[in-house]
């Protein structure tokens, strides 16, 4: 499994703490995490986000368009799910992405710091 970048992994721990969306298993941050449901950052949060990245990384995002990825909006199940039984268990995450097709994953992200385009 490839690394995630040292400065994306900061900028995400950082963005996560700045507005506290949820504490960060630091631990398990990879290329495969996803932001939507992993993060639980979606909706107008993921807006923000992405405008961050983007100038924290001097990343062209004028390009960038939900059509491919289709716009993360949470689920309700998966919130549910996530209060009962946390969310570090394997079984709980493997049901909550069968419930919910993550949207965004941070190696996204690291292609668009080598290209320096978000596409």
């Amino acid at each position: 499994m490839e690394q995630i970048h040292p400065q994306l992994k900061n900028f995400i721990i950082d963005y996560c703490s700045k507005y506290k969306v949820q504490r960060l298993d630091v631990e398990n941050l990879s290329q495969d995490t996803s932001i939507d449901l992993d993060l639980d950052i979606f909706d107008i949060e993921i807006d923000l986000f992405i405008d961050e990245f983007a100038e924290h990384f001097k990343i062209d995002a004028t390009r960038f368009t939900w059509y491919k990825y289709g716009y993360p909006t949470g689920s309700a199940k998966v919130n549910m799910l996530k209060m009962l039984f946390g969310y570090k268990r394997r079984w709980v995450k493997q049901l909550a992405e069968r419930w919910y097709t993550p949207k965004l994953r941070v190696r996204t992200l690291q292609s668009a710091m080598q290209t320096g385009k978000l596409l």
